[in-house]
């Protein structure tokens, strides 16, 4: 058995959730029972913080300290796309394998870019389009009418220029 929680030590759980619906308690207990919190309460809190995320599974991130938890909802890069493709929300156990087939525009893909930045590997914003583009491409939708692949082609021969604002630069420059 592990040992106890120490209540004034900052525990950091990462959970993926059903945006709007409660996680089922089987998933929740052996994460948060050692914990010392009430799966239940713990359960209802996600279901508030993933209001805007209806139908999508959506990582959520639980700071506990002192037997409280905080929630914050940190999108991944293909619930950004579905997000921006402003489809309807599902029900995803009666709708199965759906096709997500709309047109998102390029500033769309460099805002979600700017919000995952923080997360990538990559050094420049054009590299985080870059792999924006590719989880485009992978949920199937296209890019201002054109496919992903041909965009990223445009941006590595350098057609298509990067909307890189100073301050999304300077941002990127602190997190090295």
């Amino acid at each position: 058995m592990p040992p106890k929680f120490d209540a004034k030590e900052i525990k950091v759980v990462y959970l993926k959730g059903t945006g709007r619906e409660v996680g089922s308690m089987s998933e929740l207990a052996p994460r948060i029972g050692p914990l010392d919190l009430s799966t239940k309460k713990v359960g209802d809190d996600i279901a508030k913080a993933t209001g805007d995320w209806k139908g999508l599974r959506i990582p959520v991130k639980l700071t506990i300290q002192n037997c409280q938890a905080r929630m914050e909802v940190v999108p991944s890069a293909s619930a950004l796309i579905i997000q921006a493709l402003k489809e309807p929300p599902r029900h995803r156990k009666k709708q199965k394998n759906i096709k997500h087939s709309g047109n998102v525009t390029f500033d769309e893909i460099a805002d979600s870019a700017s919000q995952m930045g923080h997360r990538s590997l990559v050094r420049e914003l054009s590299g985080t389009i870059t792999e924006i583009l590719g989880t485009a491409q992978s949920v199937g939708c296209n890019v201002d009418g054109c496919h992903p692949r041909d965009i990223i082609e445009d941006l590595h021969r350098g057609a298509v220029e990067c909307p890189a604002s100073q301050e999304l630069q300077r941002k990127q420059r602190r997190l090295l």
